[in-house]
């Protein structure tokens, strides 16, 4: 008779994975949205073609190049934090590790355990690895996969620069009649694709994020765009 198998994703590492094509999507969209009124904008005023390549590849290294920035000290703030905690748990280790012993028990008795299960457990845990044991009992941190800064960057980066290829392509490529209805047409189509699948990722109702999503770059785009024509009209 064959062992059952049992093929699903453990809670940590998938809960994990979904933070990253969550933070993916939210930045293509990002980049569709802020290229999109960059672009539309400028249109607005002239249709150039140079102008609009200009303007929407500035607006791509730009908003890449932020994201990537902001990100990177984001994360390294929160790994500095993390090695801060676990250096603190380490002396704590050393110094006093009866009490760190009653406080882990203490923790495993909160999540449901008896006293003599926790008590048990608790001493099992630390004769294996004490300081894995409390990071994460008593931190909720994996010593062995802290915030890499590096790996944020770079998918802030390319997820921007994705979603911004979109608008920057869509508005240099028709003739000059169709540019701006071809490139709204395609940064809304986008904008559902990308309100819906960050809706199915935090398991949430997709509806009230599409219409969300379409609505705010909707807005982007008709109040740049009417600025970009008054700014045309007026022959800034």
């Amino acid at each position: 008779m064959m062992e059952p198998t049992h093929e699903e994703a453990h809670g940590g590492a998938l809960g994990s994975r979904l933070n990253w094509l969550r933070a993916a999507v939210l930045g293509a969209n990002d980049g569709i949205v802020s290229t999109a009124g960059l672009v539309v904008g400028v249109a607005g005023a002239t249709q150039a073609r140079s102008a609009l390549l200009t303007a929407g590849l500035a607006g791509l290294l730009a908003g890449s190049m932020s994201m990537a920035a902001g990100e990177y000290v984001s994360v390294s703030t929160q790994r500095d934090s993390e090695r801060a905690a676990l250096a603190m748990e380490r002396r704590e280790l050393r110094d006093q590790p009866e009490a760190e012993l009653v406080e882990l028990t203490e923790l495993l008795e909160r999540r449901g355990l008896s006293r003599q299960v926790a008590r048990e457990a608790a001493e099992q845990l630390t004769e294996r690895d004490a300081l894995r044991a409390h990071a994460r009992v008593e931190l909720g941190i994996d010593p062995d996969e802290l915030a890499n800064p590096w790996h944020a960057a770079w998918a802030s980066f390319l997820a921007f620069t994705v979603g911004a290829l979109l608008p920057l392509l869509a508005i240099v490529l028709p003739p000059t009649a169709w540019r701006v209805p071809v490139t709204v047409v395609s940064v809304l189509a986008a904008l559902v694709l990308t309100g819906w699948t960050s809706a199915r990722l935090g398991a949430a109702a997709p509806r009230p994020a599409v219409v969300r999503n379409v609505m705010g770059g909707a807005l982007a785009m008709g109040v740049t765009y009417a600025a970009g024509s008054l700014l045309g009209a007026a022959g800034v």
